[in-house]
């Protein structure tokens, strides 16, 4: 029976060490767990009414003594206890003292191995969908930006160095374009957590004729789990989720860096507001993007929380291990990091103050519009690989001057190849060179336009 012992009973002549009942309790972080164990303890209490396993009596005093329990423990005027472990145990010995015998019959053809394990889906499930709001939340701050910024240009990058015209919607966007992928595999690992383990008992199942589906259904879930070994031992649903997090972490952490980078002198392209930066105990000029850096920063949580979780199930035999405790800390930091980190991302991208002017000055250095030249020519039927050769010989012979390709004059260009015409000077135009990019994904006005649209269109039928 439930008591200060716990779950170890009358089996055990004494307690544990307690060095050992300290590194064996879990309630310092699975109470986050409670309103998912009441839930889940309720829908329990209930079928085991209608099959006629306890009295309707006993069912509604243990639902009203769970919501009792659960509402006195958040409020603090219950104290949780060590000596009992964990939540579950917490909230049946709770119950115990305020309901009396009825609170003993509600662990009926129930184990805390499928009870953990419907309590980390139904939370897993809580989270991804939090999760998937605060990424909305982020993709609706990216996507107000990039209306605003439509016509804003500024160098594309690889290898950091300046590469090709591009807009400053269409490199917003490319971070919008990640974030949708992450709330596609959030959305997909919460799908395959909402199924119900409970009614696997400790793993073996149950005797006593329950009803799984009933209980399955009362918690919202979409079905029951199919092996019962399997459901107990089952912490896959929690890897996927936390491996999702990690991927859009390490996102948030690639926009923390090109905002890092934006904002220094050297590039100058962003102001982020002062709520989202701190200054120098020192230097008292100092402005700096602290944000952004512990966006950056972070991810080596949830990758290593990642980590923890695939190390602690390598290996596991079937059915429930006392190792699985280990997976729940690390799932509810990844959660509560990414989290926060969306919250403060979106925040912070909605105070971004681009410096439009900088942006534009900084494609008229570099050559950005060598690759306009070699398309110019396989326009008049030159082969590209020759016409990117006379394109780089042209840039040479403009950075050996120091001026830009549009400065030197059509009979130059004609004297490196005969191919160039009159009509080359509009090719060098990095407003025109952008919006000949008019392909679907590409950086051309309208169809950066049209994918702020369909952005927009798909945010709208989310729920914020």
């Amino acid at each position: 029976m439930s008591g200060p012992k716990g779950a170890r009973g009358r089996r055990f002549e004494g307690g544990l060490d307690p060095a050992a009942a300290a590194l064996n309790a879990s309630i310092g972080f699975d109470r986050r767990l409670l309103p998912h164990d009441v839930a889940g303890s309720i829908a329990h209490a209930e079928m085991l009414a209608a099959q006629g396993l306890i009295s309707a009596e006993d069912a509604a005093a243990i639902a009203a003594g769970l919501r009792s329990v659960a509402e006195r423990l958040t409020a603090g005027e219950l104290a949780w206890d060590e000596a009992l472990e964990d939540v579950h145990m917490n909230v049946e010995a709770r119950l115990i003292e305020e309901i009396g015998d009825a609170g003993r019959r509600l662990h009926t053809a129930r184990s805390r191995n499928d009870q953990v394990a419907t309590d980390l889906r139904l939370y897993a499930r809580a989270a991804a969908a939090r999760l998937i709001d605060g990424i909305d939340g982020v993709r609706r701050a990216l996507v107000t930006q990039a209306r605003t910024h439509v016509d804003t240009l500024m160098p594309g990058y690889t290898h950091l160095q300046r590469a090709q015209p591009v807009r400053l919607a269409h490199h917003l966007l490319a971070y919008d374009a990640m974030l949708e992928r992450d709330r596609g595999r959030i959305a997909d690992a919460a799908r395959r957590a909402d199924r119900s383990p409970l009614g696997s008992g400790a793993l073996a199942g149950t005797t006593l004729p329950i009803d799984r589906a009933r209980v399955a259904e009362a918690l919202g879930f979409a079905g029951v789990t199919r092996n019962s070994l399997d459901a107990v031992g089952d912490r896959d649903f929690a890897i996927e989720l936390v491996a999702a997090i990690a991927l859009a972490q390490v996102h948030l952490s690639r926009l923390g860096e090109e905002l890092v980078l934006w904002t220094t002198a050297e590039f100058g392209f962003v102001r982020i507001g002062e709520a989202y930066c701190s200054g120098s105990s020192l230097m008292p000029q100092k402005m700096n993007p602290d944000l952004a850096e512990l966006l950056r920063g972070k991810v080596g949580r949830t990758i290593g929380a990642w980590v923890t979780l695939m190390t602690v199930v390598k290996g596991l035999p079937l059915a429930y291990n006392k190792d699985l405790q280990e997976t729940q800390e690390p799932l509810y930091d990844a959660v509560e990091t990414l989290e926060a980190c969306l919250a403060v991302a979106r925040g912070m991208i909605d105070s971004l103050e681009f410096d439009v002017a900088r942006m534009r000055a900084a494609i008229d250095e570099g050559h950005l519009v060598a690759t306009e030249l070699a398309d110019y020519l396989v326009t008049r039927g030159v082969a590209f690989r020759e016409a990117h050769d006379v394109a780089g010989h042209l840039v040479r012979l403009a950075a050996g001057r120091g001026v830009e390709l549009a400065q030197l004059p059509l009979d130059e260009l004609r004297a490196v190849h005969p191919a160039f015409a009159a009509d080359v000077a509009g090719w060098l135009d990095p407003a025109r060179a952008v919006d000949r990019r008019d392909l679907v994904g590409g950086p051309a006005r309208n169809q950066v336009l049209a994918e702020i649209d369909r952005i927009e269109a798909a945010l709208a039928a989310s729920p914020v």
